[in-house]
């Protein structure tokens, strides 16, 4: 099973204490994509639940158009 969390390297600065980290741009990336969801459904928090056959009847009024 593959970690989540990312693995970077610590930037510590001469009285050894950690000032940075060092990730891949990769990681970088998965992180920067994880807060923009979170973000999202922090935004959307106060919506109401649409029904799975609500959005299905919601769907199938898009095709049609």
């Amino acid at each position: 099973m593959e970690s989540t969390a990312p693995q970077g390297k610590y930037v510590i600065n001469t009285q050894g204490k950690k000032t940075g980290v060092l990730l891949s741009l990769k990681q970088y990336q998965q992180i920067v994509e994880d807060l923009h969801d979170l973000t999202i459904l922090a935004s959307r928090r106060d919506e109401t639940p649409v029904t799975l056959e609500e959005m299905r009847r919601r769907l199938q009024c898009h095709e049609q158009v």
